[in-house]
């Protein structure tokens, strides 16, 4: 048994296909985790230590049948829809072959690595399309493709020669659409995101619909297409809208917390600076949008 993670005693039971198996959980404490930056992301880094090395904490939240390859979030895993199960029946071979395509060889009925987390969100943002709306499954599908672009740096990091970093740029497009759609749809009250619970985008601190917005923005800027210059600035105006939202809602500014605050500024500015336009204070911005 590892010193890091360890199996559960009881073991679940897929929805989709019955097949039994145990969930890793990851041990806290003694040193496991040490917590280093915070990255424009929102993303928390964790220093190796001598005893444990490196600890993506990252890579066990989804928890996924070895079987089918059906996945979701703990909370959820066991909550599918009727009306969902014949949809993600039928997409059995794809995920599997899918997944074999994208990270060759993964296992998950032993500890996992940066391959089998990495294939974990890839399935879930697969398998929460058939999910009802009261569990917020389009943001869920968002938060799990910017997770899933994480894990591909840094196994590009590991794997330098494997193209995971093209990968990573896959992901963080998909996630790009997703937390725009999410936010939309929070919008219009297609569907909130209050199911969801914790935003993260992280597991350590629950940025809320703030980080949310902040990074709807952020990966509009950094991931958005760029081929067709108008449709380019009409989504940088959209997003330069959506960073500005964080500065006139919600408790006053000053109570924010900095992560969000100087960031959403700085990417406020550079939106602002692509768009040609003068760079007005951001809070003025959202009075008068």
């Amino acid at each position: 048994m590892s010193d890091l993670t360890f199996f559960s005693k009881t073991p679940i039971a897929c929805p989709v296909c019955e097949t039994k198996f145990y969930r890793e959980e990851l041990r806290t404490g003694r040193g496991r985790l040490n917590a280093g930056e915070l990255t424009k992301e929102l993303r928390r880094t964790y220093l190796p230590s001598q005893k444990y090395g490196e600890v993506f904490p990252l890579i066990y939240p989804v928890t996924v049948c070895p079987g089918c390859y059906y996945s979701a979030y703990h909370a959820d895993y066991l909550e599918l829809p009727e009306e969902s199960l014949e949809p993600i029946r039928a997409e059995e071979h794809d995920r599997i072959s899918n997944v074999q395509r994208l990270f060759e060889a993964v296992d998950f009925t032993s500890p996992r690595r940066l391959q089998e987390g990495c294939a974990s969100y890839y399935l879930a943002a697969t398998c929460y399309e058939h999910f009802d709306r009261t569990v917020s499954p389009v943001f869920k599908q968002g938060l799990s493709s910017l997770r899933a672009a994480w894990l591909c740096n840094d196994l590009h990091r590991k794997r330098p020669n494997d193209n995971f970093d093209y990968l990573a740029k896959v992901f963080y497009r998909k996630a790009r659409f997703f937390y725009s759609y999410a936010v939309e749809l929070e919008q219009k009250g297609g569907q909130t995101m209050s199911a969801a619970r914790h935003l993260g985008p992280d597991l350590d601190k629950n940025y809320g619909y703030d980080g949310v917005l902040y990074l709807t923005g952020l990966l509009e800027f950094k991931y958005g297409p760029r081929t067709d210059p108008d449709m380019r600035f009409q989504a940088l105006t959209r997003a330069k809208r959506t960073v500005a939202r964080i500065f006139g809602m919600g408790r006053a500014s000053k109570d924010k917390p900095a992560a969000i605050l100087d960031n959403a500024r700085e990417v406020y500015e550079e939106i602002t600076k692509e768009l040609g336009e003068e760079n007005r204070d951001p809070e003025q911005a959202n009075v008068e949008a």
